[in-house]
This record gives structure tokens, sequence and C-alpha cells, in this order.
């Protein structure tokens, strides 16, 4: 598996729409995502991370370069007062 993580900066008050976004991701067909996760920071509410995660880097790779992927990310990035932080790598473990 390979993925990333990255911290967001939400703008106030759009919290809502990055959920609605994040969770659409799951109804859509990404090939090779396997899951998404979105976590809110407790000490900011406007503190977000996301992980994603893929069957391979090849899939990870092609869904990053495809113009799909840059609209969603366009419209994640409206919502978003900084570019986000982004830390990919392997996934060696994922344990449910």
């Amino acid at each position: 598996m390979y993925g990333t993580i990255a911290k967001l900066k939400v703008r106030p008050g759009k919290l809502d729409e990055l959920i609605k976004i994040a969770g659409h991701y799951g109804e859509i067909d990404i090939p090779g995502m396997l899951w998404t996760h979105l976590y809110q920071s407790e000490d900011d509410p406007n503190e977000c991370w996301i992980a994603v995660a893929f069957d391979s880097k090849d899939a990870y790779t092609a869904n990053a370069d495809s113009p799909e992927q840059n609209t969603r990310y366009e419209a994640m990035r409206a919502l978003l007062s900084a570019d986000p932080v982004w830390n990919d790598g392997v996934v060696v473990q994922s344990v449910s």
C-alpha cells in the first residue's frame, strides 16, 4: 500500500464542506484507492489531517496526475487557508 497524510488548515466555517468533499471520495470509483480518513485536531478545530491509501504507488501516482483528481484538489483547496502539507509514503501497517 502507498498513500499520503496531509495537514490541512481549514478556513473558519468551512469544515462541514471539507467533510462532505472527503466523504464523497468513498462514493466515486478512484482506481486503487483503499480508504480515506479525515481527522480534526482537538487543539485547533480548523486544523485537520487527511490520510489516504492506495493499493500501490502506481495507482497513487496515476490518481495524483489525473485531471479528475486536480478538480477534486481544487475544490478542497478552496476551503483551506494554506496549501496542504503532504507526507507521502509506504503504508507499512494497517490494522482494523
